[in-house]
């Protein structure tokens, strides 16, 4: 750095005219080189009257001398060597005082170790540096401002608390690593703020601060200082046992929902953060989900992009409150064991000027190539994976989110897009150096960020939003995997909307979208996903995507979620497909609730609450660490009839259950099923029972096991099968292979039996009828000669030969 004891008026000149990187040099109290005197020197261009004050002694008062025009002072201090601290008290033209500390009597205060980390990539930390934070420095509160914009001119604060103008907050240019910095004492929490910034081109920019943990609401964009390392948290349960948990061995069904327009206040506002945490628990806890996915909370100025075009990567969005108060809203939640999953979107960042976009005049976040920059799709740009600082400014704000805000998952936006050079493009792209369409730059920040967060944050989850059959999506990095902890089933999603839409009649030809999935169900740890994306841009809300009259369109609506859930992988539904709301969402009202006056949306409100509950309660659903163990097709062959059937299995054959599912609009009053087992089974959901406004066909008592062979299994159970139905049935008592042997001895006794007695009828009644006729005649004889008769011997004869086959047939 250059070193400035004395006047200069070339530098002068450059920092009057804000082109000067290194302000501390010249402004503030220095020594003069081998002189017993200090220098003090002070740029305020408002000031026409500045007096220096040392602050732990009044007696210490300098009359500062204007040396130039534009606020520019002096004032050398004789007889003293020793640097002190001191304000200065001002006074404009008009005769307004104001006082504040000299912000370029302090040093740095970033140290050279965590530059270098930031440097490089890895300063995991750095969410708690880089930005506007309150610290202390020789005794002195105040805010240190750090941001990085290596190509930059000269950078300066400009906020509510120095009237806008970037002459009095000149930044510190700390070189060799493109940051700038200054601690500024005596700012308050609230004070506004943004960046000025002069381009090598002597372009002027106004940028809000990458960093900055809260922003003004919108359309407002300035960044707004403010301490979040006050709140005091009380979810220390919930944060110890998260430590030990192994999600993918958890049950997880997830309410996808977006705070603005969840539900609203009668005057059409919005809730607040605290408003919509108190009503949002009793309904999370009703419906029996143990998590909540939220859009649209990462700061982002345009309502319309649901919350997927982020400017502040850094701040819970000010729609709803401050960032305390949505620390509230997760604190309150874990309260009440509920876990927060986030949307992050680390693919792309829109072109607003106030933001990323060629941040300090060049390329900063994004590719300085324009043929790499521009996200064909989205009309966006698209981070600069390659660079370490790119790379640690996502990881870091993925940690603030896991670590500072307690949130337990991160569901990462667009990941097909990021990990696909050509993702939109068509041919017209750059390859990687290999000739390939992979990013590798974007493949290798992925598993830096899956690593990092799992590291440091043990069982929070990483989810991925990607669309393709990229390979080991959810797979440690280790054996050859991206790293992250989930994938969205988005195949299964596809397929089986694309399914249910097709009416009953010509589903047969469509069997293969409700199977398929099974051969891939556990080659990644899925999430079933009926997101948001589903029921927006004219696709038709959940209820009109399915076929038929009405009536029939519940019936499926309630089949189709039925599926979702007794389907392997965890569980997401978004917000108001569970009330079967008649609208596409919009972010602009709040869901249709007067709907649940109506009892056939009363009734699917109500079967998604069962099958939440009946998902969490039952371990078959959602314990399959071991794969294809957990599930076994009964029936997946009965395309004609449109019927699925199928085990979900426990550890324990015990917590079996098996799954019919009447995709066809016909009825079976006695359709017989192959079972697991033999014993007694027992209906656990039925979507046709009356609490879910059906016509409660249900199969109400326990039925037992018969020995009758079918879908080649040893027994089966006849049950009633509505159409458009899902039956879920759970083993009552399951019949152990030794009493099971005793059970077919005694069926077949049986049936021999009830064979064996009507012959034995037949014969005696033929013989007693031969006695009788015998009889009658020896009586006849006798009246008529006057002696009796005496009967003939009756001699037994043998089963015929037909009857002994009869019999040897029964009995094999």
């Amino acid at each position: 750095m250059e070193k400035v004891g004395v006047w200069n008026e070339e530098i002068l000149k450059a920092l009057m005219e804000g082109e000067y990187r290194y302000p501390h040099n010249l402004l503030g109290m220095h020594k003069l080189d081998g002189q017993n005197k200090l220098l003090i020197r002070v740029l305020c261009p408002q000031a026409k009257k500045i007096v220096a004050m040392a602050l732990f002694d009044e007696t210490k008062r300098y009359v500062m001398e204007d040396k130039a025009p534009n606020g520019y002072f002096e004032y050398v201090i004789n007889d003293e060597d020793k640097i002190f601290l001191y304000k200065l008290e001002c006074e404009d033209e008009n005769g307004h005082k104001w006082s504040y500390i000299d912000p370029y009597q302090f040093e740095e205060t970033i140290h050279s170790n965590e530059l270098y980390l930031f440097g490089i990539g890895k300063d995991y930390e750095i969410y708690r540096k880089m930005g506007a934070h309150f610290m202390t420095v020789q005794g002195i509160e105040g805010v240190r401002f750090l941001v990085w914009a290596p190509h930059a001119k000269r950078v300066s604060i400009i906020g509510s608390f120095n009237n806008w103008d970037g002459r009095r907050h000149t930044m510190r240019f700390i070189e060799s690593h493109g940051v700038w910095e200054l601690f500024v004492p005596g700012l308050a929490q609230g004070d506004t703020y943004k960046y000025e910034i002069l381009t090598n081109e002597n372009v002027l920019l106004l940028k809000t601060d990458p960093w900055a943990n809260y922003y003004e609401k919108r359309p407002q964009n300035s960044s707004v200082i403010f301490n979040d390392d006050q709140y005091k948290w009380k979810d220390t349960k919930w944060m110890k046992a998260r430590e030990n948990k192994i999600p993918c061995k958890e049950a997880i069904s997830i309410y996808e929902l977006h705070i603005g327009s969840w539900r609203r206040h009668e005057d059409g506002t919005q809730y607040n953060y605290e408003e919509f945490a108190k009503e949002l628990v009793e309904y999370i806890k009703e419906m029996g989900y143990t998590h909540v996915e939220l859009m649209g909370i990462i700061e982002h100025p345009f309502d319309g992009s649901w919350g997927y075009q982020v400017t502040g990567y850094y701040a819970p969005t000010s729609r709803y409150g401050n960032p305390d108060e949505f620390k509230y809203f997760v604190d309150f939640l874990h309260q009440n064991g509920i876990g927060v999953i986030l949307d992050w979107v680390p693919a792309h960042f829109p072109k607003d000027a106030f933001a990323l976009e060629k941040f300090d005049g060049e390329a900063v976040y994004e590719k300085a190539d324009e043929r790499q920059a521009h996200h064909p799709h989205w009309g966006t740009l698209i981070f600069d994976y390659g660079k370490p600082q790119v790379s640690l400014f996502l990881i870091g704000s993925a940690l603030a989110w896991l670590e500072k805000y307690h949130v337990d998952g991160l569901r990462v936006d667009a990941v097909a897009s990021m990990l696909y050079l050509d993702y939109g493009r068509g041919w017209d792209y750059v390859r990687n150096r290999f000739g390939g369409n992979e990013n590798l730059e974007a493949i290798e920040f992925i598993k830096h960020l899956n690593e990092v967060a799992y590291a440091r944050v043990p069982g929070v989850m990483m989810i991925a939003e990607e669309s393709t059959a990229w390979p080991k999506v959810s797979h440690p990095v280790g054996t050859g995997g991206l790293g992250f902890g989930f994938k969205w089933n988005m195949g299964w999603m596809n397929d089986f909307l694309s399914y249910m839409r097709t009416p009953a009649l010509y589903r047969e030809k469509e069997h293969g979208k409700v199977t398929f999935s099974l051969m891939y169900a556990f080659s990644e740890n899925f999430i079933q996903v009926l997101s948001h994306d589903e029921v927006v841009h004219e696709k038709q809300c959940m209820l009109y995507k399915m076929p038929g009259t009405m009536e029939e369109k519940y019936a499926n609506l309630k089949t189709a979620y039925g599926y979702l859930f007794v389907h392997p992988g965890k569980k997401m539904l978004f917000m108001g497909n569970e009330l079967a709301v008649k609208k596409e969402w919009s972010e602009e009202t709040q869901l249709e609730w007067s709907l649940l006056q109506d009892p056939s949306h009363k009734g699917v409100q109500e079967f998604v609450k069962a099958l939440n509950h009946l998902y969490t309660s039952e371990k078959a659903l959602w314990d399959i660490n071991n794969g294809y163990d957990n599930f076994e097709w009964i029936d997946c062959e009965n395309a004609q009839q449109k019927i699925l059937s199928f085990v979900r299995k426990g550890t324990d054959c015990k917590e079996d259950l098996v799954v019919i599912i009447n995709f066809s609009d016909v009825a079976y009053d006695k359709y017989r099923i192959g079972l697991p087992h033999s014993g007694s089974y027992i209906e656990v959901l039925n979507s046709d029972a009356k609490v879910f406004a059906g016509a409660n066909r249900v199969n109400s008592k326990a039925i037992k096991a018969q020995m009758i062979p079918w879908h080649n299994r040893p027994q089966s159970m006849e049950i009633t099968l509505p159409e458009f139905t899902i039956c879920v049935f759970k083993v009552k008592k399951i019949i152990t292979p030794s009493e099971l042997e005793k059970k077919v001895k005694r069926e077949k006794k049986s049936v021999v039996e009830q064979l064996e007695i009507p012959l034995m009828k037949s014969k005696k009644s033929t013989k007693q009828t031969k006695i009788a006729e015998k009889k009658s005649k020896a009586t006849k004889s006798k009246e008529k000669d006057g002696s009796e008769a005496k009967p003939k011997k009756v001699v037994k004869k043998t089963r015929s030969k037909k009857e002994k086959e009869e019999k040897e047939a029964v009995e094999k």
